[in-house]
């Protein structure tokens, strides 16, 4: 689980959203390894190139959510995970907390909190 790149990783189902989120993290200075709308894309864009972090939505388009994505890219890779969710469900809470994510924002995101957030994620220790 070592040897991580320098990119993020941008996961969401919603174009718009994906496009926007990574017109904000390119801003910030990072590069974007790629957008996926499903967690299968998601789990391949990551082995592929071994982001340093994953903005991950909840829900996804086809088999799997977010935190199937999540967990597979975790114990694979080792990537830091920003959940990205729409919702405050408890149900959607609890299975977010599986893959012990280093922030869960909920939607709509201004640009300074996602900025803090991904810095604050970035400076964190990997466990």
């Amino acid at each position: 689980m070592s040897d991580l790149g320098n990119s993020i990783l941008i996961v969401d189902d919603e174009f718009l959203i994906a496009q926007g989120l990574a017109a904000q993290v390119e801003d910030m200075g990072f590069t974007v390894c790629g957008t996926a709308a499903t967690a299968a894309d998601a789990v391949r864009l990551a082995r592929e190139h071994r982001p340093m972090l994953v903005l991950m939505d909840m829900r996804l388009r086809g088999e799997g959510d977010g935190v199937d994505a999540a967990l597979a890219i975790h114990e694979t890779i080792g990537s830091k995970m920003i959940f990205i969710t729409g919702s405050r469900e408890p149900s959607t809470m609890a299975r977010i907390q599986l893959d012990h994510p280093s922030a869960v924002l909920f939607k709509p995101i201004s640009a300074l909190k996602l900025r803090n957030t991904i810095r604050t994620a970035l400076d964190m220790d990997t466990p």
